[in-house]
């Protein structure tokens, strides 16, 4: 059992609605709209227990997921849904040692998500064009402890990529058929690429750009995912859902 020391990161929920991603400092107060929590009291604590605001109203100390971090952060950028994350991850085939590519940074969450994937032994190398967004990505990150595995470069990808023989290349920009080559050149063999457009006409040129150089497994997706409501006698699917945010278009590299 793991227990909260100060230095610690805490996601106090209160519900699924409201949750509050906060570091542990000793002598000091978190204050929300149902009241203060003590932090003191934290310390010492098993994650997941309970803690009581200073109205009495129930909070649960949990230790942040990838997840929480990655909807946590601060953001400048539309930040990936965990719909697609997850399914980026299973197609990169990326873990302990992989070593990743990916452009542009934004606000740092795909950025998290690949470099715990690959912890502790693998290596993220970020691309990012707007240093106004690296600086916010940078402070992401390093509060999440994974930095000891990202490298944070300034600089347009399709101008080229100055790592070679890695595992995957992962884009989410506007114009990665820019990037085709330079990915291709990047990739070890069998390297997965993979791309998130929102746009067909991004996803168009992409695939006739892939479908040019040698790659095989060419695919473009969508992703829909929507809640269920479960209660006895009215279960059903939620009214609102998230529907499009974008397709991910992947490929792997042959030599021929």
């Amino acid at each position: 059992m793991k227990y909260i020391a100060e230095g610690d990161d805490v996601l106090l929920y209160l519900d699924r609605e409201r949750t509050y991603q906060l570091r542990v400092k000793a002598g000091e107060q978190f204050h929300t709209h149902k009241g203060f929590i003590v932090l003191d009291d934290l310390i010492g604590k098993p994650f997941g227990s309970t803690v009581v605001s200073s109205l009495g109203i129930s909070f649960y100390a949990m230790r942040p997921l990838i997840r929480d971090r990655v909807l946590k952060t601060d953001r400048r950028t539309q930040v990936l849904y965990p719909k697609d994350i997850g399914y980026i991850l299973y197609q990169l085939g990326i873990g302990n040692g992989s070593t990743v590519v990916e452009a542009g940074t934004g606000s740092g969450a795909l950025t998290m998500s690949l470099a715990n994937a690959v912890w502790p032994d693998g290596k993220v190398y970020t691309y990012e064009i707007d240093a106004r967004s690296q600086k916010i990505a940078a402070g992401n990150i390093d509060r999440s402890g994974l930095r000891p595995v990202v490298e944070m470069k300034l600089g347009d990808i399709t101008q080229g990529i100055e790592e070679r023989g890695v595992d995957a290349v992962s884009l989410d920009l506007a114009t990665p058929w820019l990037v085709i080559e330079h990915a291709w050149n990047a990739l070890a063999g069998s390297g997965v690429f993979l791309s998130f457009s929102p746009t067909i006409e991004q996803v168009m040129k992409t695939v006739y750009a892939l479908e040019a150089k040698p790659f095989i497994e060419v695919e473009t997706v969508e992703l829909i995912m929507r809640r269920i409501t479960v209660a006895e006698n009215k279960t059903r699917p939620e009214t609102l859902m998230i529907g499009h945010s974008g397709y991910l278009t992947t490929a792997r590299k042959v030599i021929p």
